[in-house]
Order: structure tokens, then sequence, then C-alpha cells
């Protein structure tokens, strides 16, 4: 698999994680929305069983305290209630209601009759009572019996009423009933040849069969309702596991293919890097081989030149028979000429060993292109030399003169032009500073003139905007003057010569802030005077409202701190009176007493003086480890013995205690067992000894942990049968 297929696939499988991520997630936040629908449709169905089942339990409930106290002596006071055990059609809750009017209380029993002595004996108190048992009789199909299942001793008392659907059909079938028979209609309207009964008022027990069917109806869902919590509860941890999973597999979808990208670009990089590597040694390949070329060229002429001085060399030697007669004129010459060719061979002899070297040193170019740059600037300064060299020789034996002097008179020619330059150089630097600092501070005054230049161009502007703010206000007070009616000049001519322009401004603003001081008459302030006096009645209404709610307020408030202080005073003295039988019991004498540290009951604080055998009354902070432990023990245990909790743990209460104080101790737990069940955490045997059942945690294997439990009684009666 190539490493695009790897990325295309890790893309791919993040896309498909994400999807199946975001999937889960909406599914998640539905089954959320759901459960919190159904919880919050259950807490109202349940507050709505709870209140029909408080109405009905009122309705049906009422048998008077004689009666109650009756049933529960007789464990009857859980038994269901008429009202409860009857099933009536639909439409027909009225009419049974109306019949069985003062009956729909009645306690449903196995066998009546058999607490007819009993029932006797109530002197102050409804009560009734209805066997059980449903019968096999048949009732005739138009008779209130037919609409209602339940005890059969109540379908026998509606077996001879029967039902009409209107008023007009019982007044039919009111003419065809035996004496003992009835009619009732289904709105309630009851019928007989010696009475009519309706009851329309609002009594404890109308509506008792519909809100019965209503509470079988709620009671039913609210099961059902709990049922799909419990069913979407276990989807929605489902679903977050589902989640959790697919947050898991999405996280290592990402990881993996940002691993693959980092590996992709990685070998990217490499290959560029690989890439810009190989351009880089190509073009230095090229440009080695450039450089050989030339270097190669440069050493071909300098053989050239190397054959033409030896061949010239050979030419002057063949020559020195022919010259014998100036021998001796030239010896001097001839001297120097031959040290020139032999410092011309050893130069040759050099240049060949060099030449040869080149060769060398190209062919280890070839392979280390990295040091080439360093060998060829060596070789081309050496083959300067050589150059340099040769010029020289080749002078020196074309004129056979002495080069020495022309070469050091040009170079003392050089010398002085160049002293002559640097001189030069130096005025001209000097001049060119001198320029320099004429121009910066021509530059300066320049930019401190157009300084001032704009500082006077804006006065100018400010000039021109206020002369134009002047003639503007001086056409404005000409209109004004003209508009009044005056003329300009007569005003002017009448003046008088010491008038102050500042003098009058300064009364105008005066003029000015008299009139604004007289404001505008308010004509309304009648009406709105009404409408605050309407406000001000209101707002006095709601003071003596909020004034008499804080009164009572006030007055509730020092009820609570009457009975406050009332109670914490009970509580207090019933609290110390224990702490005064107890601790002698623990300590095997001595006192101890509370003691409050303030006046005012609501804040103030209590302390405990104790005074163990032998020793003075004195702080319980001022006792010794045990003594405290003892003495909280005694506060502990008095504290319980008047507002008992299910359950009370000390932790190592008996570690600062001697065997004395523990035997006290464990004697005092063991008789307060009776009301308190103790949980006690210790590693004394005599503590151990007086509980009924110890756990334990050993570890067996390093690491694990195991808890033991063993029942001390069941452990005696063990150790007794063996």
């Amino acid at each position: 698999v190539t490493l695009k297929e790897q990325v295309e696939k890790g893309c791919s499988d993040l896309d498909q994680r994400r999807t199946d991520f975001e999937q889960l997630i909406e599914r998640e936040n539905q089954s959320q929305t759901q459960l919190s629908q159904r919880r919050s449709e259950l807490e109202q169905q349940r507050g709505r069983l709870a209140s029909l089942e408080a109405l009905q339990l009122d309705a049906l409930g009422g048998q008077g305290n004689a009666g109650m106290d009756w049933l529960r002596r007789h464990g009857l006071d859980r038994s269901p209630r008429l009202g409860e055990a009857l099933q009536v059609d639909a439409g027909w809750e009225t009419a049974v209601e109306t019949v069985l009017d003062g009956w729909l209380e009645a306690v449903v029993v196995d066998a009546p009759q058999a607490h007819g002595s009993d029932i006797a004996a109530l002197a102050d108190a409804n009560l009734s009572l209805v066997r059980a048992d449903d019968g096999n009789t048949t009732f005739p199909d138009d008779s209130l019996a037919v609409q209602v299942r339940g005890p059969h001793a109540i379908r026998q008392l509606l077996s001879n009423v029967f039902v009409a659907e209107d008023i007009d059909a019982a007044n039919t079938r009111l003419g065809r009933l035996a004496s003992d028979e009835s009619v009732i209609t289904r709105d309630g309207v009851w019928l007989s040849g010696g009475y009519a009964r309706v009851l329309r008022g609002k009594g404890t027990q109308a509506g008792v069969i519909a809100r019965e069917r209503e509470i079988l109806a709620s009671r039913k869902r609210v099961k059902e309702l709990e049922s799909g919590i419990e069913t979407l509860a276990a989807g929605v941890e489902a679903g977050k596991q589902q989640r959790i999973e697919a947050e898991r597999l999405r996280d290592e979808a990402q990881r993996d293919l940002y691993m693959v990208h980092r590996r992709a670009a990685e070998l990217a990089g490499q290959l560029q890097s690989q890439r810009g590597r190989l351009e880089g040694s190509r073009e230095r390949l090229l440009r080695v081989d450039r450089e050989l070329d030339e270097l190669t060229e440069k050493l071909d002429a300098d053989r050239s030149s190397a054959r033409e001085a030896r061949s010239r060399l050979d030419t002057v030697v063949l020559n020195m028979g022919d010259l014998e007669q100036r021998r001796h004129a030239l010896e001097g010459n001839r001297r120097q000429l031959l040290e020139f060719r032999e410092e011309a061979r050893m130069t040759t002899r050099e240049s060949r060993d060099q030449a040869h070297q080149l060769a060398l040193s190209i062919q280890a170019k070839r392979s280390s292109l990295a040091s080439l740059e360093q060998a060829v600037l060596r070789m081309g300064s050496q083959m300067s030399q050589l150059a340099a060299r040769r010029d020289e020789l080749t002078a020196q034996l074309t004129t056979s003169n002495d080069p020495l002097g022309g070469l050091e008179q040009e170079r003392q020619t050089c010398l002085n032009q160049r002293l002559l330059v640097d001189k030069q150089l130096v005025e001209a630097r000097k001049l060119l500073e001198d320029c320099d600092a004429e121009l910066r501070k021509l530059e300066h005054d320049r930019q401190r003139f157009e300084l001032g230049l704009g500082e006077r161009r804006e006065r100018l502007v400010e000039l021109r905007m206020a002369e134009q703010e002047n003639r503007i206000r001086a056409d404005a007070l000409i209109n004004a003057i003209t508009e009044a009616g005056f003329d300009l000049q007569g005003v002017l001519d009448a003046l008088a010569t010491d008038a102050d322009a500042e003098q009058w401004h300064s009364a105008l603003q005066d003029l000015h802030r008299r009139i604004e001081r007289l404001e505008p008459v308010n004509l309304a302030a009648i009406a709105e005077h009404e409408e605050q006096s309407q406000r001000k009645d209101y707002l006095d209404a709601q003071l003596n409202d909020l004034t008499t709610a804080l009164e009572t307020l006030e007055a509730v408030i020092r009820k609570i701190d009457k009975e406050t202080r009332q109670r914490f005073r009970e509580t207090y003295d019933q609290v110390n009176a224990g702490v005064q039988e107890l601790f002698p019991r623990l300590f095997g004498g001595g006192h101890a007493y509370l003691e409050l540290t303030g006046d005012d009951l609501l804040s103030t604080g209590v302390t405990i003086m104790a005074r163990p055998p032998g020793k003075r009354v004195s702080s319980i902070t001022l006792l010794s480890g045990g003594e405290k432990a003892l003495t909280a023990v005694a506060l502990v245990f008095a504290i319980f013995r008047l507002n008992p909790a299910p359950f009370c743990l000390l932790d190592e209460v008996d570690a600062p205690l001697d065997e004395a104080n523990v035997g006290r101790f464990t004697s005092l737990v063991t008789e307060m067992s009776d009301r308190v069940q103790f949980v006690f955490v210790s590693h004394n045997k005599a503590t151990m000894e007086a509980a009924t059942q110890l756990c334990g945690v050993t570890m067996r294997e390093p690491g694990v942990s195991r808890l033991v439990q063993v029942d001390l009684a069941e452990a005696a009666k063990l150790v007794g049968a063996t």
C-alpha cells in the first residue's frame, strides 16, 4: 500500500468516525431530551397521583378517631375501602355514588360478621364493613349492579336499582317498578315510588369512583413511565458508552492520519532535501568540469611556454661557441644567465611536479567535490606565480640586462604615485566631510524654516477663520439691527463715546440668565398635582401594608426567638443532666457539667467543665487525651439519649484509654446499643469482645485486600457445638 493510499484511507476513516461520533452525540442528545421529558412527565404524574391519593384518602378515610382506633387495634387500618374496590363502567360513576353515598368509605374485609360484637361496643364512631367476595349471582341486565364489579353484597344492594338514560325514560320505567325497586338516571337522578333523590353538592365522597379510576390510570402511567425511563436510561448509558468508544475510535483514526501525514511530510522533506542536494551536486560538478577545462587549457599553455623557453635556452647554448670571443666580457652575464637558467630549470621541474600533483589533485577533486574550491584557489595562485615568474624569465632572456633596476624604479614610481593618490584621497575625503557638514547645516536650517513657515501658515488660517467668523457675526448683527427698525449709522452716532462693549455683553448675559431662571409656566400643574396626590395616597397605603407586614414579621421573629430560647434551654438542661449522670460512670467518680459562655441564648456558646477523680475542675482543653475522649463520649451519649440517631460511628475512641476505662466505655456502649446502633473502629480486644459482629480487612497477598466478617453469636454457637 502506497503512502498516498494510506493518507486517503486515513481521511475516509476519520470522516466516517467523525460522522459516527456526531450521529451518536445527536442520538444521545435526543435520548437525553426524551429522558428529561419522561422524567418531567413522571414527576407530574407522581404529583398528580399523590394529590389524587390524598383526596381519595381524605374522602374514604373519615371513620372518626374512634373508628380508626378500632381498625388499628384489629389490624384493618390498611384494608382497602369500598370506593377503591369498586370498578364502575364509564358514565355511571355519579349514579353509583348517589346510591352508595355513605358506603364508599366502608372497609372491605373477609368476614365482617366476625366483628359484629366488637362493632356493637363502639359508642361514638361510624363504621361499615363489607365482605370482599365477588359471588356468582346473576343480576338483571338493566340493573345498576351490571354496571359495577366488586363485592357481592354491594352488587346485591344495587340489584334493585334499575338504570335509565334520562329522566323521561326513568319516569316511564317508574310505573312498572315494585315497591322495593327504584330507577336512576346516568346523571344521578334517583327515583322510586316513595322518594326522589339528587346529590349535586360537593360532598366529601363526590367523584370518588372517577377519581379511583384516574388513580389507577395514573399508577399505570407511572409504571409505564418508570419502565420507559429505565429503558431510556439504559439506552442513554449504552449510547454514552458507544459515544465514548466512537470518540476513542475517532481519536485513534485522527492520530493514525496524523502519523501518516507526518510520515508523508517527512518523506516529502527528505525527497526535497535529496533533490536539492542532487541539484547542488550537479551544479558543483559542472562548475568543477568547467574549472578543470580551464586548468587543462592553462596547463597546456604553460607546457607550450616551457617548451619554447627550453628551445630558446638550447639555441643560446648552441650559440655559446660562436660567442666564445665575447665570453670573457660576458662571463659575468653568463654566470647570471646560468643562475637564471638553473632557477628556470628548478622552476620548470617544480612546474612539472606541480603539474603532476595537479593531475592527481584533479582526480581527487572529482571524488571529493567539497574540497575542490580550496585546491583550485591554491592552484590558481601557484599558476599566477608561475606566469609572473615566466614573464620575468622571458624579459630577462630577451634583454639579457639586469631587470631589478627597472623594476625598482617602476616600483618607486608606483609608490610615489600611490602616495600622491593617497594624499589627494585624504584631501578629497576632508572636502567631502566639509561638504556633508555644510549640507547637514543647510538641511537643518531648511527644516527649521519649514517648521516656522508651517506655524505661520496655521496662524494665517486661524486669522482668516476668525476674520470670516467676525464678518459673519457683523452681518448677523447688522441684519438684527435692521430687522429691529434701527439705522446702523444712526445707532453708531447715538453711541456714547465711553461705550464699553464688554460691559454691555455682561449685562446682556445677566439678563439672559434672569430670563432662564423664570422658566416656562406649567399650565398642567393642577392635573399633575392631582395625579401626584393619587400616587401619594397609593404609596401611603403601600407603606401602611408594609408597616403592618413588618410588624407581623417582627412579631413572628419574636415568637420564634422565644420558642428557640425555650427549646434551647430545655435541650441544654437535659443534655447537661445527661453529662452529669454519664461522666461519673465513665470515670468511676468525679463530676462534669455544661456552662454557657454568654447571656443571650441565641448566640451563646457552650463550654464543658470536668473534674475527673483526684483533680480540680477545669476546661476540657486542659485534660489529657484519654480524659478528653471520655468527656466527649459522655457529651455525645447524653445527646444521643435525648435525640437518638439511627447509628453512631466511633473512630478509635478507645485508643488513649487504659483497661479500666475501656471496660466502663464498653459497658456504656452495650447499654446504649439498645436504642442506637454503634459502628466503631478499634484495635482493642476488650472493645471487640463487646461487639456483636466484627468486620476486618486482611491482605493475604501483596496488594490484594479482602474483607472478613464474623458474627460473634454464630461463632459462639459453633464453638459450643464443637
